[in-house]
């Protein structure tokens, strides 16, 4: 590169090119990934085999490239358009049908490069991202696991000095304008003006248990864009889904990669099948389930609203009753800097590809400390219904300080059993003007897809902690929330719960 940095790369060019024939060109930067370049080494045969040149390289940082880590930033874009410059110097390259691949980290700058380079006239993502602020910053909640984990398999020494002290002022939990700004010039929604504008065909997939990056920022991306564009959302966690492609074996995320190149820039590396434009899902723990609808406002069910209530004569757990508004009830949780055996995903990553084998996690919520959560739940369901689409949870909580987190998880309970299976979840911290007064909230938890059976229950249940969004705390001293109902604010859950035909 100009600046001296040397970016690890290969290129593959097919030998069956006639004199003076040109070749579409796939230019696919690492994934985020120990395998560096090499995770996309299965594809390439497929991407030759459709008359393409396809050019994988590492990023700054990354792999046995040098310079430092800028996680996604404008160096790393400008990286990008010097790679497309050098690529157009070779011979059978078409400049008008260029386009970008990339998986994870890769997904992330592949769609920054398009909004900035207006030669690539299509890009794919895979474990997509399309607000950084919100993967790391959920409801005024820092999603600290994933966030450690990303720095370590970057390596924190080889970040960019800029990086590094926004790193720290994360883990201080000093969340400013600065941070704000790292984190928008890195999102593909900053740009959404860009896309719309030129038009470029953009194919996103994500998963229902992604725990690195916003699920519901990357539904919302895709829906503000008005070119063409394609969503897809599978079962299991980050980069579950598509490593199978990245080996060269058949995977979703991949066969759909094949196929939007082709359509949009000409070759067949695909199956020769269009694209499917424009929401495509699976169900939770059934991967070979496969849902197609035309826009995500088809594709999400109404939501019906239950109520959280206090258990009959003040005993046992809440319950959650449709139609009718309970108040008047107070239920008391401890914080303790710990939470219970409830949460997220036990591993990153590996919880969720668990999900894709047919395994995922069991829960135990009858062996739970009930002085350190909140439980309701819905009577035993009188048909196997679905739940497809977004949710909301309104509560009011009085937490005795500042920076108090409530988590909210709503299971699929089998009554039988006393087993359960996590839904959906989503975190909410109280600012220090929220700390020992009663604050109604309302937020939404992530989208899920997910069919509950005949006799189960819904059970929410709300905790203060989950190592997913905090490190453990075992200084601080007890104290209380107050989860409550007030008249005129009663606490519900909106569910897109529907009885199966």
């Amino acid at each position: 590169m100009r600046d001296g940095t040397q970016l690890d790369a290969s290129l593959s060019i097919p030998k069956n090119l006639a004199p003076g024939q040109t070749c579409p060109a796939i230019v696919m930067p690492a994934p985020l990934s120990p395998l560096g370049r090499w995770s996309y080494l299965g594809m390439l045969s497929r991407w030759v085999r459709g008359g393409y040149a396809v050019l994988a390289y590492s990023q700054r940082g990354l792999a046995k490239s040098t310079g430092e880590i800028h996680c996604a930033g404008p160096q790393d874009v400008a990286d990008a358009t010097e790679v497309i410059d050098w690529l157009l110097e070779k011979d059978g390259i078409d400049p008008d049908r260029i386009g970008f691949f990339g998986a994870s980290y890769g997904a992330g700058t592949s769609l920054l490069a398009a909004a900035h380079d207006q030669r690539i006239k299509a890009v794919a993502g895979t474990s997509a991202w399309g607000d950084l602020f919100a993967s790391l910053y959920e409801n005024g909640t820092r999603h600290l696991k994933a966030f450690e984990a990303l720095v370590k398999l970057f390596g924190e020494d080889r970040c960019s000095e800029e990086f590094r002290g926004i790193i720290q002022k994360i883990r201080a939990n000093t969340i400013d304008d600065e941070v704000r700004e790292f984190a928008r010039v890195r999102s593909p929604r900053a740009y959404l003006d860009k896309y719309n504008e030129s038009g470029t065909p953009v194919l996103l997939t994500t998963t229902w248990h992604e725990t690195l990056f916003s699920v519901p920022a990357v539904i919302d991306f895709h829906q503000r864009l008005t070119g063409p564009k394609g969503l897809l959302v599978q079962v299991g966690d980050h980069g579950n889904a598509e490593l199978p492609g990245l080996l060269g074996l058949p995977a979703k995320p991949t066969e759909m990669a094949y196929r939007w190149m082709d359509h949009h820039l000409g070759g067949s590396a695909g199956d020769g099948e269009p694209p499917k434009f424009d929401v495509r899902s699976e169900q939770m723990f059934n991967p070979l389930s496969d849902l197609r609808h035309a826009s995500w406002d088809e594709y999400a069910l109404p939501r019906l609203r239950f109520h959280l209530a206090d258990a009959p004569a003040g005993e046992g757990d809440g319950q959650l009753v449709p139609d009718k508004p309970q108040a008047g009830w107070t239920r008391q949780v401890k914080a303790t800097g710990k939470g219970t055996d409830i949460v997220v995903a036990p591993q990153l990553i590996q919880t969720g590809l668990a999900e894709r084998l047919g395994r995922p996690h069991t829960y135990t919520p009858t062996g739970v400390d009930r002085g350190l959560a909140a439980f309701f739940a819905t009577t035993p369901l009188e048909n196997a219904s679905r739940v497809r689409g977004e949710l909301e949870l309104r509560v009011t909580v009085k937490p005795q300080q500042a920076d108090t987190a409530i988590v909210a998880y709503l299971l699929d309970t089998d009554p039988g059993t006393g087993t359960a299976q996590i839904i959906t979840h989503a975190p909410y911290t109280f600012t220090a003007e929220e700390a020992a007064k009663a604050t109604t909230v309302t937020f939404a938890l992530q989208p899920a897809d997910y069919v509950v059976a005949k006799g189960h229950q819904l059970q929410l249940v709300i905790d203060t902690h989950d190592p997913f969004f905090s490190y453990d705390n075992t200084t601080t001293p007890v104290f209380t929330l107050d989860i409550t109902s007030p008249a005129g604010t009663e606490s519900y859950i909106d569910v897109p719960l529907h009885p199966i035909d």
